[in-house]
This record gives C-alpha cells, sequence and structure tokens, in this order.
C-alpha cells in the first residue's frame, strides 16, 4: 500500500497501520481517511482549493512579513536580533500551516508547498536547543528582558501564558501530518526530540506544570499512535490528571480534576481541545471515569450552550462559555477556533459511540458558524463569529492573534475525512457530499459514488461498487433536521414540522425503512457493482424557536433550510434589517441564485418594518426580505446583520424618529470605530450593554478627544445628552475624566456653552447637561480620557 493511502486527516487519525504494535483498546469505529474521499461537488471542493490557493500563501506571507518565522531564525542563530512578535504561542501558526500544507499536497500535489515546508523544518530546527527544548521566546529572547509571559525557569508559567506546552502540541501535529504525507522524518524527528524531553522533564521528572492552553494531550496522542512510544500517551494523561489544582479555576478548566467536570466553563477553545484529549486518551486506555466526564459535558453544551449557528463560547472577556442559556448575539463570541475545536470532540464522541447526533452537530457547525470564519474568496477571516451586527464587525486581513486564520488553513483539507466510517462489515453514510471514495472493509474493496447538490438540494445518490458481491451493511444518517430536530436537545424547536418524511430508494424501489435508535438507515443485502441508494431529505423552510430560557432569542425566530442557517444582511434589504418584522403567517420563498455569494440558496419574504414618528408611535410599514446562508455574511463590506428576526414589534429596534441629530453628519478626533452608530438612535441598557452598538477609540489612552455633529442648516440647542461605553471591571474603557460642549459661532470661532447644571461622567445613565441657547450649524463634545484608560460613546441626542 503506497504510503499517502493510509494517510489520516488533521482530526482523523485515530487507528491507523503502522510499523509499531499499539493498545487494542481503541475507538471501536474507524474513519475514512480524506485520501480515500475526492470531492467533485461545488461546495466544499472549491473552499479546500481556495484554502491551498488562496489562504496558505497569504498565511505564510503574513509569518514572514510579521517575523513569526524570523524568531525561528533568531533562535537558530541564522540570523540577528532577540524574538520579535508580540505574543508567545506565535510559533504555532508556522506549525498549523504546516499541517495545511501538509494535507493539502495529498489533494493537490504542490512541489513548491513542499519545498516551502523544507526551508521552514530547517529554520525549526536550527531553532531547537541540544536537549529538545523548543520555544522561540526563550531561545530567542533577550536576556534579561525576556516576554512578560516566559518565567524564569522553563514550563513554570505554561499554567499561566508562556503556552510552552501549547506550541509544543501544534509542533507535534504538524511533525505527523508532515510525516504522513511526505514519508520525511525531519520535522517528526524534532517533535520526538522535544517530546522526550517533555517525558523526561514532566513524566519521570515529576513536574506538576499543568498545560495552560490545551492541544498537547491529544497530540501526544497522535505522537503515540505514530511511534508506538508508550510514555507519550501516559504523559497526555498525566497532564490531564493536574487539572484540578484551581491554579487558574475555571478559565483554564483547573477548577476541578477532569473526572469530576460536568459542566462547560471557561476558555472555549481550551475546554474542547482538551474534551479531545480526554477522548483520545478514554478510547486508548478504556478509562471510563473519562468517558462518563465528557459526556456529561457534551449535554450541558447541546443542552444550554450551543448557538443554532453551531457556535460556542458566549463571551467575549476569557473567550468563554456563559452561563447556561447565555446566548447572546451581538456579543456573541463564537470563535472560529471554537468551531474548529467543537468538531474535532464531536468526531471523536461519534466514534466512540456510533450516534447520529454528533454529527448534527458537526454538519451544523460546519456548514454556519465554522466557514463563517473565512471570506468566500479565502483571504479575510473572522475572529468571534456574532448572530448580529450593527455593522461594527468586519473581516480582517490578519489578526494579531492570527489562530484562526491558521487553523483554517489546517482544517479545511481534512473535510473529506468526516464523510464516511466504518466499524466490522458496517459503512457510515455520515455527511452528503458529490465525491467519490475508496473504502477496504474486511478483505473487500468498496467504492462509493455519491450524487448530489447537497446543502441546496436533499436529493443524494450514493451508487455501491464492491470488488467482490458479498453482505455487508450501509448506515446512512438522517440529519437531525430531518427529523424534526435541529439539535439534539430541546434547545431548538420548529414552528413548522415536517409533514414529509425521508424516501428512500434500493436500486430505484421506494423502500421501506425504520431510523434506528442512533439515526441511521441501516440498509443490508449482499451488495454488487452498481447497486444504488436514492435518498430524498425534505428540504422545506423552517422557522426556528429558542427555549425560552435565552433571554436573547425572545419574541424571535430564526430560518434553516436544510443544514444552512440563514441571516438578513444589509445588501439585500435597503441597507436595513435591525427593524425588521417576520409574522408567523408570512410565506417564504426559496430560489437558487448561481452568481450570488458563489451561488446559494436565498429566502424572500414578504415581511415589515417598524419605525416611531415623532411621538414615538409605531409605524409598521411593508418590506421584501431576502435572507442568506449565515456563512455568506459580511463578504460585501460592513453593515447590519440578523440571524434571529423579530416576530412581533414587541420585540425588534423600531427605526427612531428623525431628529437634528440623527440627520447630522458625524465627525471626530479618531475616525472609526463605528462612529456612525453615535446618532444612530438606539440608546443602551447599560453602560457595557454589547447588544447596543458603540462608537471606541480603543487604543487611544489619557488623550483628548472630540466628536462633532454638522447640522443640515444652522439650529437653536440647549441641551446635550451622552451615553459613554465603559466594560469595567475587565475592559480598558471608562467614563472619561470631564467633558464639556462647545460650539462653533459666527466668526468660525469654537466657544464653551455655558451650562445650566453640572457635566456629570456617571456609568449605567445618560449624561445631560442643559446650555444658555445658542443658534449654531456645529457642535463639539469634548472630553479628556483615563491615563491608562480608553473612552467610548453609545449615543449624543442634541436638543
Amino acid at each position: 500500500m503506497k504510503l499517502s493511502r493510509i494517510v489520516l486527516s488533521v482530526c482523523c487519525i485515530y487507528i491507523m497501520s503502522c510499523q509499531y504494535a499499539i493498545s487494542q483498546k481503541d475507538y471501536p469505529i474507524d474513519p475514512v481517511s480524506f485520501v480515500d474521499v475526492k470531492l467533485t461537488d461545488n461546495f466544499w471542493a472549491p473552499r479546500i482549493k481556495i484554502n491551498e490557493q488562496i489562504t496558505i500563501p497569504i498565511a505564510l506571507k503574513h509569518c514572514y512579513t510579521t517575523g513569526r518565522v524570523d524568531n525561528f531564525k533568531k533562535a537558530g542563530g541564522l540570523m540577528p536580533g532577540y524574538f520579535g512578535t508580540d505574543l508567545t504561542f506565535d510559533d504555532t501558526d508556522i506549525y498549523k500551516i504546516i499541517e495545511g500544507m501538509a494535507y493539502s499536497i495529498q489533494t493537490y500535489p504542490n512541489p513548491q508547498l513542499e519545498e516551502q515546508m523544507d526551508t521552514l523544518i530547517y529554520y525549526i530546527g536550527k531553532a531547537q536547543e541540544p536537549d529538545g527544548y523548543l520555544f522561540t521566546a526563550r531561545t530567542a529572547g533577550e536576556p534579561g528582558k525576556l516576554h512578560e509571559w516566559v518565567g524564569a525557569k522553563r514550563w513554570e508559567k505554561d499554567p499561566d501564558l508562556s503556552h510552552e506546552l501549547y506550541n509544543a502540541g501544534h509542533l507535534y501535529e504538524a511533525a505527523v501530518a508532515h510525516y504522513q504525507a511526505t514519508g520525511k522524518r525531519t520535522l517528526l524527528d524534532i517533535a520526538i526530540k522535544n517530546a522526550n524531553l517533555l517525558v523526561k522533564d514532566f513524566l519521570i521528572g515529576g513536574l506538576r506544570y499543568e498545560p495552560g492552553h490545551q492541544i498537547v494531550e491529544m497530540a501526544l496522542v497522535k505522537m503515540y499512535r505514530v511511534t508506538g512510544t508508550k510514555e507519550y500517551l501516559d504523559l497526555a494523561k498525566y497532564f490531564l490528571d493536574l487539572k484540578g489544582n484551581g491554579e487558574r479555576g475555571e478559565y483554564c478548566q483547573s477548577h476541578k480534576p477532569v473526572i469530576e467536570q460536568d459542566e462547560a466553563v471557561g476558555h472555549a477553545v481550551r475546554a474542547v481541545y482538551m474534551y479531545a484529549g480526554m477522548a483520545d486518551v478514554a478510547a486508548l486506555t478504556g478509562n471510563r471515569d473519562y468517558f462518563k466526564a465528557i459526556d456529561k459535558i457534551w449535554d450541558n453544551v447541546v443542552e444550554k450552550k450551543y448557538y443554532i449557528t453551531g457556535g460556542i463560547g458566549a463571551r467575549g472577556h476569557g473567550e468563554a462559555f456563559g452561563d447556561n442559556y447565555e446566548l447572546p448575539n451581538m456579543s456573541a463570541y463564537c470563535e472560529t477556533c471554537a468551531a474548529i475545536g467543537n468538531v474535532y470532540w464531536n468526531h471523536r464522541l461519534f466514534l466512540l459511540h456510533g450516534d447520529s447526533k454528533y454529527y448534527d452537530v458537526i454538519e451544523r457547525t460546519l456548514y454556519n458558524g465554522l466557514i463563517s470564519g473565512v471570506s468566500l474568496s479565502g483571504d479575510h477571516f473572522f475572529y468571534p463569529n456574532p448572530l448580529e451586527s450593527e455593522g461594527q464587525h468586519s473581516r480582517s486581513e490578519w489578526f494579531g492573534c492570527a489562530c484562526c486564520p491558521s487553523n483554517i488553513c489546517r482544517f479545511m483539507p481534512s473535510i473529506p475525512g468526516y464523510v464516511y466510517a466504518q466499524k466490522e462489515n458496517h459503512i457510515y453514510v455520515n455527511l452528503f457530499i458529490e465525491s467519490e471514495s475508496d473504502i477496504k472493509l474486511n478483505k473487500n474493496d468498496v467504492r462509493i459514488s455519491q450524487k448530489t447538490g447537497y446543502p441546496w438540494d436533499g436529493n443524494v445518490s450514493i451508487t455501491i461498487n464492491p470488488k467482490k458481491s458479498e453482505i455487508f451493511d450501509m448506515l446512512v444518517r438522517v440529519p437531525g433536521w430531518a427529523k424534526n430536530k435541529p439539535v439534539p436537545s430541546e434547545l431548538y424547536s420548529y414552528t413548522n414540522p415536517h409533514k414529509e418524511n425521508v424516501k428512500l430508494k434500493i436500486n430505484g424501489i421506494t423502500t421501506n425503512y425504520t431510523i434506528s435508535d442512533n439515526g441511521y438507515i441501516a440498509v443490508s443485502r449482499k451488495w454488487k457493482k452498481g447497486d444504488k441508494i436514492d435518498i430524498e431529505f425534505p428540504m422545506e423552510i423552517h422557522r426556528t424557536l429558542a427555549d425560552e430560557r435565552v433571554e436573547a432569542d425572545k419574541g424571535k425566530v430564526s430560518l434553516e433550510r436544510g443544514p444552512i442557517v440563514y441571516c438578513l444582511e444589509w445588501p439585500d434589504n435597503k441597507g436595513k434589517v435591525s427593524n425588521a418584522v417576520l409574522k408567523d403567517d408570512v410565506k417564504i420563498n426559496s430560489q437558487y441564485e448561481k452568481d450570488k455569494l458563489n451561488g446559494i440558496v436565498s429566502l424572500t419574504m414578504n415581511a415589515e418594518s417598524i419605525s416611531r414618528d415623532i411621538n414615538h408611535n409605531i409605524k409598521e410599514e411593508n418590506k421584501l426580505l431576502t435572507a442568506i446562508p449565515y456563512y455568506a455574511w459580511a463578504n460585501r463590506g460592513s453593515g447590519e446583520m440578523i440571524v434571529w428576526i423579530p416576530r412581533s414589534a414587541d420585540f425588534t429596534r423600531p427605526l427612531p424618529p428623525v431628529t437634528i441629530s440623527t440627520k447630522a453628519k458625524v465627525n471626530a478626533s479618531k475616525q472609526g470605530g463605528a462612529l456612525s452608530k453615535i446618532n444612530d438612535g438606539y440608546w443602551p441598557k447599560n453602560s457595557s450593554d454589547r447588544d447596543c452598538p458603540y462608537y471606541s477609540l480603543w487604543p487611544n489612552k489619557g488623550t483628548k478627544e472630540w466628536v462633532e455633529y454638522d447640522f443640515e442648516k444652522t439650529e437653536t440647542i440647549s441641551e446635550a445628552s451622552v451615553y459613554w461605553w465603559d466594560d469595567r471591571p475587565w475592559g480598558g474603557s471608562r467614563v472619561p475624566v470631564w467633558w464639556k460642549v462647545s460650539y462653533l459661532n459666527s466668526n468660525n470661532e469654537w466657544i464653551d456653552v455655558i451650562n445650566r447644571n453640572d457635566y456629570q461622567t456617571v456609568i449605567d445613565k445618560v449624561n445631560k447637561v442643559e446650555f444658555e441657547p445658542v443658534e449654531t450649524s456645529k457642535i463639539r463634545i469634548n472630553f479628556q480620557m483615563e491615563e491608562n484608560n480608553s473612552a467610548g460613546i453609545y449615543e449624543i441626542d442634541i436638543k
């Protein structure tokens, strides 16, 4: 068998034939390698090609221009200077890109990519210290002036922020990928040397510095599978069992021993990486306590902490899970890396339990909250993936903390490895993607062809061509959404359940079936070449409701069709969607638009827009609304977007009445930062209301600033109201030290108004000042920020 035929994807290297003997304990279900599944569809195959041609080269370019590559060269004595980037985990961006390059060349052979990998590996090898230690922030650090996250001794700050073990984990994953893809040991030998050092210092030496940012645990398992070195598996469990000392608390999932944890808390990416590592160790050791813990945590996520888009992690502070049912929309964090980690974890749980509910999570995440993290062009990215925007969110070319783009680089080529799985004489069909696949089932070779227009079309044709005719089971997953169950819990439900059932044909003959408790239609027969399964999923448009305990979604509905979650976005709806209302009796139509957003099915509906007149009375006007797939938003510029659409005027945000403030042109000493939101007429609930847009002056601190209104004509004014943004205690913005109002007089001079009451700088309320009437066409709010803090403004109203 050629080496490339046994390559398994980034997340699928579970059970493989190699030259080393390993334990017989393992996952009961085997994934089918991504190299054995060739996608030919119009949805995923182009994305994987874009990743290879656009995303990886762009990410690599940024790693050169930002000094990430230079850090290795400096550590290896190949160039002068010291560690020169901001974050101690910047090394991992190189490792993740190498991993993505390695998997990409399996699908699209590319000598240039392979040469680039060889160059990077040479730099990495030079940067490694003689005993195997590899951490450029220390090795290339300026003596006496090491990065603040780097401890005086190796490893001692890993429970905090050094990320030494996190870097090691990504090194191991890249090394395994490179070795499996090319057969070269250059990076694997570097990784083995480093892993042996960890065994020496921790497993043998007894160091008890827990991994602050998890991933080394599941990476060590991959190293064990490739090398057969059992100490790597033992060390993975050792690191997991260090949790529970409380040193960093819930943030690093260190509040309890892992076997006692039953709720998803803390940093979401760290959490799901840890849960995936627990699954790996449990599968290989048979540790039932680990299984019980991650099953309970999974229940907590899908029942109380899972977004309709497949995202996880509600809070920006700490990039963390929130409380149960805490699922805000505009401030939703839903980091792209967390979505990727959630796929890793759920795939492992499927391989353990064989239940389609884990694929319900995988599919929802894949088609919505994961690929939303990269633009359709492959060159702009989201770090958070919110479910509502007033225009303050836009895709970025790169980030200072670039974990998400580099994670996309390595994940996209692995997607074919999620389509099929096998166990004994069972073949699982888990995803519906047009493709050609070769599967070894016992001693038989089985070629499977899928023809489908999924996710836009619910018709799937599966042709089975075994090398020799024999009896085996084809297990076809029935997605939860096709059974009127959007997620495997009661967190979300449909207002309009399907009336049609899934239809099944075997060789053109309509066939009765049952759906097993684990969510599959099992077709068992003696298969011969050319046998065909045709399945038709009802692609009706669903209106989805959230559990009433999800405060942010009360009185609102989201739209779905098949696996796709929809949103309203400004370019399709005359620039405004936040005041829309979709009543329950409105008909929704779908149509395929091949030239829009790389080809989508859009939804249209006759709905309403809500506004207030000058007397603040509600006005309703008819409005044709168009919805697009959520993953495609923010590809046409910044503007309004909502996933959850109000069902009545009581739950929407009516367009405010037109005033001299809302009509004014806005200018400021610092541009950007959602400046246009200062006079949009929307007021917050408090000074840290993340669901209300605000103008931010971050990262400016301690400076004098101003915001100016330019009126359409000269106005007589005598009152100014300001609502300040203040994100204490954790954030860096505070109400200003002082503020005052000035106006432009007839001589083009800025004059301070004569105030009738004192200026207030108070949080959680409108700060209003009255002054002697003045006639002017321009007015300014001047303010002084605190020395070590920035500031922000929700709204300014002038009367």
